[in-house]
């Protein structure tokens, strides 16, 4: 697993001694490397088709669904610190072997769907730059499995420099985009604080939004990753370790809803402004006209989402099957079994659209990541609750009653666009699949003996 040390690995822990400036800027670093999840061609589909068809009426659900990640995030942070476990080995251990495979499979799920994002978004990105089919860039970005055996050999610090190189090229892309668009700064703020879903295509955008910036692996992957400090194990080093932890978090974040935002104002500032509803992200970068500077920062902020995101994917998929079913592969191996999984489905639609639609493959992946998340988010909020697993930095009741809270709200959204798309009948359905998966966590919750929190 990356996050944690392993014989020949090349990455292992990072060392939190000095001031307490050094001490917290050792702990930078996980955060950004799951920020990325969130600036992933996914959310470029769902930003843009919501800037370009709807303005900013949409832009409260990336502001409501950052804030909801930052507190699932700093829970992942809290488990992986206070707990000592990931959420995948807490669902191992915390839950019977029916269930936790049941969520093994559903974590799967969710990855290649994240990957498939990837794949076409990279290709996409590509086919702008150098003019490659979008046939043979899908092909293409399987060879990433190589950049991946590269870098990893350098340490986990120089990977998250990296990342953190690749955050700072999307912002600045976006920044310089912003300020040649000139929004309508009083339509931006009436969309940040205005809750509103349109008709039509809104719910299923929204939904998409959710999960793209919600990202249910990503879960997985910050609660594994905060382990890789080499922080006092007693009671004062561990308040420590998840205060610098949580504002790690908090600080990527605000720099992932930054982007994230800006892709839906530049729609709205752009194509919505003019009438244009971009179906396409390669008709985003027509609209901005080719050539220009606009264009240019633009694809090459796509291309940096891409293959930042193919990194910490491809992290979150080993700690996954490690976490959930003790099997241990080589990240090469994980990357190439993923990748196929994500090529093959994307090739054949390319293929079978002609190049064309691309952009709804990428808003149906992230409306999928938004139906895996229920599946995450109550084991988490469960173990984070569990004093059994937390000890004393379990969540007090106030943590509890906002983080249930985002759940509900979640699955309630989720449920809604499933009656909308599919309905009533396989609604109920979908509902029964919850319940049953409910009852088994609330039951495993109460039954099932686990391993206390670490000793302070």
């Amino acid at each position: 697993m990356f996050a944690k040390r392993e014989p020949g690995s090349g990455i292992g822990k990072v060392p939190v001694v000095g001031t307490s400036l050094r001490r917290l800027l050792a702990f930078a670093g996980p955060g950004y490397l799951v920020s990325v999840g969130y600036m992933d061609p996914g959310n470029w589909s769902t930003d843009m088709s919501a800037g370009s068809r709807y303005g900013t009426m949409l832009l409260w659900v990336v502001l409501a669904s950052s804030l909801m990640a930052m507190l699932l995030q700093t829970l992942c942070a809290r488990l992986g610190i206070a707990g000592g476990l990931d959420l995948a080995e807490a669902c191992r251990e915390r839950t019977t072997p029916a269930t936790s495979f049941v969520l093994w499979i559903l974590a799967e799920v969710a990855i290649i769907a994240c990957d498939l994002a990837e794949v076409v978004g990279s290709a996409v990105a590509l086919n702008l730059l150098f003019k490659i089919p979008l046939e043979i860039g899908v092909v293409i970005t399987g060879l990433d499995v190589l950049i991946l055996l590269l870098l990893q050999n350098f340490g986990m610090r120089k990977l998250e420099a990296l990342v953190i190189v690749f955050v700072a090229t999307i912002s600045a892309c976006f920044a310089v985009n912003i300020w040649m668009a000139k929004p309508d700064w009083a339509s931006v703020g009436h969309g940040l604080i205005t809750p509103h879903i349109p008709a039509g295509e809104g719910l299923l955008l929204a939904v998409g939004i959710l999960g793209a910036t919600v990202m249910p692996h990503n879960l997985y992957l910050h609660s594994s990753l905060v382990q890789s400090r080499d922080y006092m194990r007693d009671a004062g080093g561990k308040k420590e370790a998840v205060r610098f932890a949580t504002w790690d978090g908090l600080i990527a974040l605000g720099a992932a809803f930054f982007v994230n935002a800006a892709i839906l104002v530049l729609a709205a500032s752009v194509f919505f402004r003019a009438g244009k509803d971009v179906s396409e992200l390669k008709d985003a970068f027509q609209l901005l006209g080719p050539g220009t500077l606009a264009a240019t920062l633009f694809a090459v902020a796509l291309l940096c989402s891409g293959q930042s995101s193919t990194v910490t994917g491809t992290m979150a998929g080993q700690i996954v099957m490690e976490g959930f079913v003790k099997f241990k592969i080589a990240p090469w191996k994980r990357r190439l079994f993923t990748r196929l999984l994500a090529i093959v489905p994307a090739v054949a639609f390319v293929v079978a659209q002609k190049g064309q639609n691309t952009i709804e493959i990428l808003n149906w992946s992230q409306v999928i990541l938004s139906m895996q998340l229920p599946f995450a988010i109550f084991p988490l909020v469960i173990f984070t609750s569990d004093k059994r697993v937390m000890g004393e930095h379990a969540n007090p009741l106030w943590l509890k009653v906002i983080a249930y809270a985002i759940c509900i709200a979640i699955t309630l959204l989720n449920l809604s666009l499933i009656r909308q798309v599919q309905g009533s009948g396989f609604l109920i359905g979908v509902l029964a699949l919850l319940a049953a998966i409910g009852g088994a966590l609330i039951w495993d919750a109460r039954r099932r003996r686990v391993r206390p929190a670490a000793a302070s």
